[in-house]
């Protein structure tokens, strides 16, 4: 109260709970915008659904191509990857492209496998998946690097979709108290459209922007010298998103040893570990943070390998916070080099919940007890970073708190405490991004970004928890939600 003067606004909390302003460690933020604007497939319940919900878009829409995003073969009664027939029938005058829930494998109609030229001719690419029927020809289905044979077809967003979606996308995020992402995946475009809203003052949000693995485009920010916390600490550049594997619901990530319900297969290599090291010691000399997509056991060691060879060459003595994104399979003889290396493991509690159906049959009974290996992680001394992984899942910071404290039907053995759970969702994901000395706490000499709910997670019952209300979102130290 020393501080106040005319102008001060106070605040009364009226009995809400108020903690630090939430951090998504690991949220695609420009996707999640560009996901409201395009046909939704969240909860379709078959692939009839899928195509009447598409149908339905492309008959109110003016646009060449027809993108959505969102649907889950797993809540499907017939749990099979689909194929284009159906789609195809429903829409054949312009390109269609559907993507899985996950981002790791789209549905193609025949118009945007032939706009792409992808045929019984057209070879897998390295790092992808074409799947073919019986007599060898595309079924619609491409996954991981396949994926580019149609999106590099696609037409690109505009520069003013961009800053629309990228507005759209930081109010969903303050809406659940979030104040501050870690975006995976940046290009020049992106950054084009955040800085137009920066510069406008329009942008509620912390961004840690990851760059895309792309030659040109990391040569030329390396060369320009990171960004730290540009804008009035809204803006850090100073990060590289590569991929090692796939995703585990469309079989891509990197196993150890073959899928349980797919015996000849062991997932997918996107960026070998030559790849990792080149680029992560490159990054390292340069300043800038490496973050790798790793979900498979397989591709979290050679992340780890590769990270470890690093190091040793070039960073032991540096503070280089590198970081596995998702970290969702890990040998047992790996958990504890992720503490000896200092590699944050950078999680999203809600796939354990929604992977739940289906993963059991994936990894069998012997490996699913060392997957999602939060306890044995923080155990092991490793720090952890939480995230939503959003559009994969909901921008629901309520629902990552409570995955991380229940799991939902999964080991409760591997839980995080409440204390904990907050933690990883607002210091534990500062420091990830290198910030925690500007946010992930109240605290004097912070900026003032603060949440307000209706009942204190670290008492509540997990039903209470479920049902809670994000009252309020303050972002340096304004209302804005």
């Amino acid at each position: 109260m020393a501080f106040r003067g005319p102008s001060t606004e106070i605040v009364d909390a009226a009995g809400s709970t108020v903690v630090p302003g939430l951090i998504d460690a690991h949220l695609h933020l420009t996707n999640l915008g560009l996901k409201l604007r395009q046909v939704n497939l969240d909860g379709a319940a078959s692939l009839e659904d899928l195509v009447e919900r598409t149908a339905a878009f492309a008959q109110d829409s003016s646009d060449d191509w027809i993108v959505g995003r969102g649907w889950d073969e797993y809540r499907w009664p017939v749990r099979e990857l689909p194929t284009h027939h159906a789609l195809s029938a429903a829409i054949s005058d312009r390109p269609v492209v559907l993507t899985r829930v996950d981002g790791h494998a789209l549905l193609a109609n025949s118009r945007a496998l032939a706009v792409a030229g992808v045929d019984a001719a057209t070879p897998d690419p390295p790092g992808g998946r074409i799947v073919r029927d019986a007599q060898g020809e595309p079924t619609g289905m491409l996954i991981d690097n396949a994926e580019s044979l149609v999106y590099d077809r696609a037409p690109k967003p505009t520069h003013a979709q961009l800053v629309r979606a990228t507005r759209d996308a930081i109010a969903e995020c303050n809406r659940w108290g979030i104040t501050a992402v870690c975006e995976p995946g940046c290009g020049d475009a992106e950054l084009a459209a955040q800085t137009e809203l920066l510069e406008r003052g329009d942008f509620s949000l912390r961004n840690y922007a990851m760059l895309h693995d792309e030659p040109a485009l990391l040569e030329r920010r390396m060369r320009d010298g990171v960004v730290d916390a540009a804008h009035g600490g809204r803006l850090w550049v100073r990060a590289i998103k590569m991929y090692a594997d796939g995703a585990l619901g469309s079989r891509g990530a990197a196993l150890l040893e073959p899928y349980s319900d797919d015996p000849q297969n062991t997932g997918l290599t996107l960026a070998p570990r030559e790849h990792i090291e080149q680029v992560a010691e490159r990054a390292l000399r340069a300043g800038f943070q490496t973050c790798v997509h790793a979900i498979g056991d397989r591709a979290n060691r050679c992340v780890l390998d590769a990270f470890q060879s690093v190091l040793q060459r070039a960073g032991r003595n540096n503070d280089a916070r590198l970081r596995i994104e998702h970290a969702q399979i890990i040998a047992s003889e790996d958990v504890a080099r992720f503490a000896e290396l200092g590699v944050i493991a950078s999680i999203q509690t809600t796939h354990a919940i929604s992977d739940e159906p289906w993963v059991p049959a994936r990894l069998g009974t012997a490996r699913i007890s060392r997957a999602y290996p939060w306890r044995a992680l923080l155990d092991a001394g490793a720090a952890v970073a939480n995230g939503t992984d959003a559009p994969v899942e909901p921008a629901n910071s309520v629902r990552s708190f409570l995955a991380a404290i229940a799991r939902g039907g999964a080991d409760p053995a591997q839980c995080m405490t409440r204390p904990e759970a907050l933690a990883s969702m607002t210091i534990g994901a500062a420091r990830a991004m290198f910030a925690e000395n500007l946010i992930g706490s109240i605290a004097p000499g912070k900026y003032a970004d603060f949440v307000m709910l209706d009942r204190d997670w670290m008492t509540a019952s997990p039903a209470e928890i479920e049902r809670s209300d994000v009252l309020a979102t303050y972002f340096a130290g304004k209302r804005v939600y």
